[in-house]
């Protein structure tokens, strides 16, 4: 069996550091913030780049956070992709805010600049782009409408740890940049965990303030916060993870290297890598028009797969009473039925890979194509 992910092999690869790490944390008896935090969250903001890390208790609350601080509440408009996970929608409800769609990129399923303009209105704040399966979005023509507009951009890098685009790390060239640990991201906690990274260091304090039950001292409340806190366990086994990071994303790189070479003369629509971007591989997803008959038949072949996403967030019920109509983003509506992820991981033994492109490469194979017919 080929597993999608084995979350496991992570500990076995670190048991040693990560036991260090708990038995640490166990015995100093500080359990809510303090010095593993800090440390978590300076060589965190140095690996992304920025001047800033806040950690949180999960990616969603980042999100939250950010548009707490931007003053994002009722009456406002969030610009967001309409292909993405539906925490990025969420976020911007939670404050009362509208999610506005935007669709995506045709070749990269990620938000570019096409389209963004005449999305724009009045009440539009906040523009909220997803590295998107860890491929980097260009934010450059981004940020250059929102300057043009006054508005703020947000990057939803949760699936981007260690992704550069122009030899620069994401996570430091927008306002702020959200970051989800939940275990199977590519720096990934043993629990939720999430965090913030900016170079705005007013907005770093407000998010430090609003995630602590907004308060500056402890029964000094300034704001009406929430509690949002990396746990300290947490953020002491992301710091040992921190460091093993980019040699898992070149173990990444290499299985998605393999599908890309050997996939390349199937019927698969491949992913498309802008010239200027260095993904990390969170996800390797390809597109069919046969997805239901090609997931089937690779589990039988003892190859997992999975669905990233199989509803878009606006055909979701929560989002109902917005009133979307799928007609209105066909890339989108489109990639909801032809999305499948194929195994990929920072242990995935490189004979795996060759194994799926190899059954890939017989069930595509004309006469034999899955869900056609001889």
């Amino acid at each position: 069996m080929i597993r999608f992910l084995d979350l496991s092999q992570a500990y076995d690869d670190l048991r040693p550091e990560i036991d260090a790490a708990i038995a640490r944390v166990s015995a100093s008896g500080w359990y809510i913030l303090g010095p593993e935090v800090d440390r978590f969250e300076q060589a965190f903001a140095a690996y992304t780049e920025s001047r800033e890390a806040i950690g949180c208790a999960t990616g969603l609350d980042a999100l939250i956070l950010v548009l707490m601080a931007m003053d994002i509440g009722p009456g406002d408009e969030v610009l967001v992709p309409a292909h993405t996970f539906v925490a990025t929608w969420l976020a911007v409800s939670r404050v009362g805010a509208r999610p506005v769609p935007v669709d995506v990129d045709p070749d990269t399923l990620n938000m570019t600049a096409t389209g963004l303009v005449e999305k724009i209105t009045r009440a539009t704040k906040v523009i909220i782009p997803v590295h998107l399966y860890g491929i980097p979005v260009d934010l450059a023509p981004i940020m250059e409408i929102a300057r043009q507009h006054g508005l703020r951009v947000v990057e939803d890098a949760a699936q981007a740890h260690g992704a550069r685009w122009d030899g620069r790390r994401v996570g430091a060239q927008a306002d702020a940049a959200c970051w989800s640990f939940y275990p199977a991201k590519n720096l990934g906690a043993m629990g939720d965990g999430g965090a913030v990274t900016t170079n705005d260091t007013a907005l770093a304090e407000r998010i430090r303030l609003l995630g602590n039950y907004g308060a500056v001292r402890k029964y000094e409340n300034l704001e009406i916060g929430m509690n949002s806190r990396l746990d300290p366990l947490q953020a002491a086994i992301l710091a040992v993870k921190l460091d093993k990071l980019d040699t898992w994303n070149t173990h990444r790189v290499r299985v998605a290297q393999i599908y890309l070479d050997g996939l390349t003369d199937t019927d698969l629509t491949l992913p498309h890598i802008p010239a200027k971007a260095d993904p990390v591989w969170h996800l390797f997803v390809v597109r069919t028009d046969r997805r239901e008959a090609l997931l089937s038949a690779l589990s039988d072949a003892g190859i997992q797969t999975q669905i990233h996403y199989p509803i878009a967030p606006f055909d979701q019920p929560c989002y109902a009473d917005l009133n979307l109509s799928g007609e209105d983003f066909p890339v989108a509506t489109g990639a909801a039925k032809q999305v499948l992820s194929l195994p990929i991981g920072p242990h995935m033994p490189l004979d795996d890979a060759h194994r799926v492109v190899d059954t890939l490469q017989r069930l595509t194979r004309d006469g034999q194509r899955v869900g056609r017919g001889a």
